[in-house]
């Protein structure tokens, strides 16, 4: 069979080494994916040799291209190539694969490894993360070089992603391939390893429609690729599938290949058990029998070899020096936008950034949607990397930028569309929205926002968990945050959702209870660069006289006095809608002799951040504690302690107006003040 031109005995061998280390690794460990990684040790030594642009001496060289391995559980083909490339991956760390303190865990993990460009294992995340990469790249090249020609910028690059049958069977990816297609994302390339084997067997046991057909019906470009006859991958026709692939540069691209799991096997391929087991002691060797390798030899690699693959170091360096060359010439003709953009590398704001975030004033019912919706708009004034919207909710979410206009292709018929633009139609298509936001996060010079209802956090929330996991800047906007949602009824009412979410390590969860909150909220949020989601009312609430409570700059710290008394016996916790309500109900209460401080908690995982003395001076110890929110009281005990009183929702809602709603369910200042003299007495 021919190889592509200036292919050579050393390229088959590097391959066939790959495919060996693979099994090798895996058998070492006992545990791992070693038949996908073997399978594919072609394709992707033949992205990273030939077209992909990457220099392995930096892994953050802002002119590369990003590759996702969506497929994770096939670690080990991403891992090789770093080796192969020289990314700083020893033969080592190949042979401690899945163990303690390892740089190879058992999915790809980004921060830890260098070239790992995401934390993939879910499936169909990295399909839809790239989605959000590629958006990313286009809104970036609007703000630093949008007169250039098509492909001419030294912002233009290209989006690579390996990804398998598991990852087109989620329905995450079906949602953010929709998208892709209506934004015209011509520098997406997604390489489908198309297998027909999953943990239990044949695909087509669950997953019979035509791929390329559905792609081709989402406006992508698709190309099939035939493996050979001896289920090979056939790189001929896939080196001209990446190089057509290059050229499309108006729609997104899929490559169809198809490939045998585990090739060449003798006895693993093409079945189920060679997905997720070692193949064992025998089998490896007659592996490496069939590919011509010493089958006593494990984890070997001759010099030759490697060195030959190295050679891929020095053709990045070379991409790398014509790249620079472009970059200053652009640098001196454009100075403005080479300070913009060197502010955005350095995570820094400008001096003026907050100076229009607003004050609202007292004696003003204000819902903080609403306040959000301002504030959104006061940074977008000053933050030109701003930008966001939501899924099909903008005008109840509040997240839309006035004046802005649609982010959506220059080919597109929507009044107001721009290729450059900072509104972001997500669809109704939450956790697609979720996993885009965190691939303009991980791309890295701008900020995005997403908004949906918090009701539905729960269809973004294996997204969320990755921002977490990932300690990424994506900031979530949830909207309609309790039972004041009101006639929509239980199916559109958070109640476990405020628990659920603070249960997620590393996610900051804010549900801010005035307007004044809000902005501060926002002026923390966009400062820590961390992933968090602002929980956000749909009904008007009071704004609090600043001059008589305590002051919203404390939200930064999660939580604070806001209003006390000289020796509280009792101390109301509250947040969101509900801060008003303590508020009232501490008035009360002391009216019946009965001393009440009441503190806002908006971010619990802000004040857990605080020191000790800060804490107990806000909640002192052996004083009485009552929480008060309208969701389930999990996780409230840790702060009111066992001698404490939740006032909480443990059940769904219904429908009937807010106000009714919260007195029916005892959120009410008679209900809380009889509560809480029960608990004094």
């Amino acid at each position: 069979m021919s190889k592509p031109a200036g292919w050579t005995t050393l390229d088959d061998r590097a391959i066939a080494y790959a495919r060996a280390l693979a099994a090798d690794a895996v058998q070492k460990v006992g545990n791992g994916h070693p038949g996908t990684a073997m399978s594919l040790a072609p394709v992707a030594y033949l992205l990273f040799q030939r077209h992909l642009v990457h220099d392995p001496s930096d892994s953050h060289w802002l002119g590369r291209d990003r590759f996702i391995l969506s497929c994770g559980h096939s670690s080990l083909t991403l891992y090789i190539q770093l080796f192969l490339s020289g990314y700083g991956l020893e033969m080592k760390d190949l042979e401690n694969f899945r163990t303690w303190g390892s740089l190879t865990p058992g999915h790809p993990e980004y921060g830890h490894t260098a070239g790992v460009e995401m934390t993939t294992g879910p499936l169909g995340q990295g399909v839809a993360t790239a989605v959000g990469m590629a958006m990313a790249a286009r809104y970036e090249r609007g703000l630093l070089d949008p007169d250039s020609q098509q492909s001419k910028s030294s912002f233009d690059h290209r989006i690579w992603v390996i990804c398998s049958d598991g990852d087109l069977q989620e329905g995450v990816s079906a949602e953010a391939s929709s998208l892709a297609g209506t934004q015209s994302l011509g520098l997406l390339n997604v390489i489908y390893d198309d297998n027909r084997i999953s943990i239990e067997g044949d695909t087509h046991n669950a997953f019979t429609e035509d791929v390329s057909a559905r792609y081709r019906a989402y406006g992508w470009h698709v190309i099939d690729v035939a493996a050979q006859a001896n289920g090979d991958v056939d790189l001929i026709a896939l080196d001209a599938a990446m190089e057509a692939a290059k050229k499309e540069v108006n729609k997104p691209s899929l490559i169809r290949m198809k490939s045998v799991i585990a090739w060449p096997a003798p006895k693993a391929q093409g079945t189920a058990s060679s997905h997720g087991s070692a193949l064992g002691v025998e089998e490896i060797k007659a592996t490496k029998t069939v590919l011509g390798l010493n089958p006593e030899e494990d984890f070997a690699m001759p010099a030759e070899v490697l060195a030959h693959a190295r050679e891929v170091k020095k053709r990045g360096a070379e991409v790398r020096a014509t790249w620079e060359e472009s970059f200053a010439l652009w640098a001196k003709n454009q100075p403005e936008r080479a300070k913009l953009l060197e502010r955005l590398r350095a995570k820094e704001l400008p001096s003026n950034w907050d100076s229009t975030i607003p004050v609202f004033p007292a004696g003003k019912d204000m819902a903080t949607r609403a306040a959000s919706g301002e504030v959104i708009n006061a940074l977008a004034e000053h933050l030109p990397e701003f930008w966001g919207g939501s899924s099909d909710l903008a005008g109840s979410n509040n997240t839309s930028i006035k004046g802005a206009q649609s982010f959506l292709p220059s080919t597109s018929s929507i009044a107001g569309a721009n290729p450059y633009g900072r509104i972001i139609h997500f669809g109704i298509r939450e956790h697609a929205m979720g996993a885009i936001l965190n691939g303009i996060a991980l791309h890295g010079l701008s900020r995005s926002f997403g908004g949906t209802f918090a009701v539905f956090s729960d269809y973004m929330r294996p997204a969320v968990r990755l921002a977490a996991l990932m300690n990424i800047a994506s900031t979530f906007v949830w909207t309609h945050d309790s039972i004041g949602v009101g006639e929509d009824g239980p199916t559109h009412q958070p109640i476990e959702h405020f628990a659920a979410l603070r249960a997620i390590p590393g996610l900051d969860v804010v549900r801010p209870g005035d307007a004044n909150e809000v902005a501060e909220a926002w002026k923390t949020i966009i400062t820590r660069n961390r992933p968090v989601g602002i929980l956000l009312s749909r009904q008007n609430l009071p704004v609090l006289d600043r001059t008589i409570y305590g002051s919203a700059a404390n939200v930064s710290k999660g939580a604070y006095v806001l209003k006390d008394a000289k020796k509280p016996l009792v101390i109301l916790i509250a947040t969101g809608s509900e801060l008003s309500l303590a508020v009232e109900a501490a008035v009360a209460l002391e009216s019946d002799g009965i001393a009440v401080r009441v503190v806002s908690a908006p971010c619990l995982e802000w004040f857990d951040e605080q020191d000790r003395s800060y804490k107990e001076s806000v909640l002192p110890p052996n004083i009485l504690k009552v929480s008060i929110e309208v969701g389930i009281a999990q996780g409230w005990h840790k702060y009111i302690g066992d001698t404490g009183l939740a006032i909480s929702l443990e059940h769904y809602g219904a429908s009937a107006d807010a106000k009714r709603l919260f007195k029916e369910f005892g959120f009410s200042v008679e209900s809380v003040v009889a509560q809480v003299k029960k608990l004094v007495k």
